[in-house]
């Protein structure tokens, strides 16, 4: 009778202890996928309002009275299912010249840099096959006349960005195109794309989040 009890005791154990393992790993989702170069499904183009990013950032090289108004935040591979892969290895640092023309995309080194060690190297491209998709996704996209630089506060809803953007470029399907926002202003606005730089509908989790009603939209700095 003391066996029978001590196996009872035993497989009870042993269940509450898969009973545990399973509800953790119902609380921290699925494991990790290994991020591998060039294994991703689509692109997110991430444009930045830097007015916005300059209310919190005045100290910051792009903030420097420069004129901006949207700025190139990254090009991030993406998976269709919802994540993206990041810093894939081989983690290989830019040469001068890549840099140089990184440069040219970007608003400061520092996002560059994060930009290529983060993103870029999970492109599968190679930094200058990453540098050249980011200039040509870029160079794709036409940023609306109403929301080129202006000197004065601006409100739209984040529906008319979407639809200003979606009129400027005909070709981004209504699910291919995500405006975020920092609190009450506008902060980026992200259009998906295929491998091929066509544009394309987004993954599971690209959305736009926005309060409803009108965002500010600050003046250029």
């Amino acid at each position: 009778m003391k066996k029978f009890y001590a196996v009872i005791a035993i497989l009870a154990i042993t269940f509450g202890n898969i009973g545990l393992s399973s509800a953790r790993q119902s609380q921290q989702g699925k494991a990790p996928v290994e991020s591998v170069a060039g294994v991703f499904d689509y692109y997110l183009l991430t444009l930045s309002w830097s007015p916005t990013f300059c209310l919190t950032h005045k100290d910051d090289v792009q903030c420097s009275g420069k004129g901006y108004g949207f700025v190139l935040h990254g090009l991030w591979p993406q998976y269709a299912k919802g994540g993206w892969p990041e810093s894939c290895p081989p983690m290989v640092a830019l040469s001068p010249a890549e840099r140089t023309q990184g440069l040219t995309l970007f608003p400061t080194p520092k996002l560059l840099e994060h930009e290529w060690s983060k993103h870029g190297t999970c492109s599968g491209l190679g930094a200058t096959g990453y540098l050249d998709a980011a200039d040509k996704a870029v160079g794709a996209v036409k940023v609306p006349e109403q929301l080129q630089p202006f000197s004065g506060t601006h409100y739209f809803t984040a529906q008319k960005i979407s639809d200003l953007f979606r009129e400027s470029n005909p070709g981004i399907p209504a699910d291919g195109i995500a405006v975020l926002c920092s609190g009450p202003e506008l902060s980026e606005v992200r259009v998906c794309m295929g491998k091929d730089l066509a544009f394309g509908a987004c993954g599971k989790g690209v959305k736009t989040q926005c309060r409803a009603g009108d965002i500010r939209v600050p003046p250029s700095r």
